[in-house]
């Protein structure tokens, strides 16, 4: 009997942002594939029985390839089992979900999507920014500062003729380069921006800035997101640390797994 693939998204980091459907599916799946930056609080509710596979990256080093995690999809479900392939975020924000749907539809696999908080979102909830304003912007864009991303170079100079805020997702640390793009996209030095880095974590941390000055800001921890545009003026004077929680909420008794090499 074939199993089934969920490509299940796995929010910003705080388990209290995971969508119920994602609780009962981590609880429940044989075998989870999940990516470098799925921290240690979601993983715990996943059942200790399941098959555990570190599928992601760190810092541009890849564990397995993308034809392999497709492969390990489709054979885990055609084997009988329920497959939740977990994302960071939304599996279908910059997460290569739509090669995974592309492979599982060519193998015939049943598959099902689960949305999860997108990075965007939890970063502006972080630093009280509102991404869209009855008397501002009314457009919000999703944009990625990793190049490789992307085969195709994007046009920034849309962007500031449509007064839509920015939101760019995997920023690096080269905040000169974006800073530039900017500036050539036709932004004001003084547009103002706001680097929040581990949204919705204990160590959440924002930088409000300048187009002028964002070369020169910190370098803060993975994951961050830059947002970029007038409602950054809302933003709040300092993020305070995430909610205390009860750290056995999420206890999960952990057995024996396979683990991906």
């Amino acid at each position: 009997m074939k199993g089934k693939v969920y490509l299940v998204g796995a929010g910003p980091g705080d388990p209290e942002l995971l969508t119920v459907k994602a609780v009962r599916l981590l609880s429940s799946a044989d075998a989870v594939l999940h990516d470098e930056l799925v921290p240690p609080e979601v993983l715990r509710l996943v059942s200790p029985t399941a098959q555990l596979h570190n599928v992601g990256k760190r810092c541009g080093k890849k564990k397995i390839t993308q034809e392999e995690i497709n492969f390990l999809m489709v054979g885990l479900a055609a084997a009988g089992q329920r497959v939740v392939r977990l994302k960071g975020g939304d599996p279908l924000i910059f997460g290569r979900a739509g090669e995974e749907i592309e492979a599982l539809r060519a193998a015939d696999t049943p598959y099902e999507i689960v949305p999860g908080v997108t990075a965007a979102l939890a970063a502006a909830a972080a630093a009280g920014i509102p991404l869209t304003h009855r008397r501002g912007p009314a457009a919000l864009v999703f944009l990625t500062g990793n190049r490789a991303a992307s085969n195709q170079e994007i046009n920034w100079r849309d962007f500031p003729r449509s007064g839509a805020t920015l939101a760019i997702y995997m920023p690096g640390h080269n905040y000169g380069e974006i800073a530039l793009r900017l500036r050539t996209a036709g932004l004001g030095r003084e547009t103002p921006c706001a680097i929040v880095s581990r949204a919705s974590m204990a160590e959440q941390q924002l930088h409000v800035t300048t187009v002028a000055d964002l070369p020169t800001a910190p370098r803060l921890a993975a994951p961050a997101l830059l947002i970029v545009g007038d409602v950054v003026r809302q933003a709040a004077q300092s993020v305070p640390l995430a909610p205390a929680r009860n750290p056995d909420q999420f206890l999960v008794e952990l057995g024996p797994r396979e683990l991906a090499s």
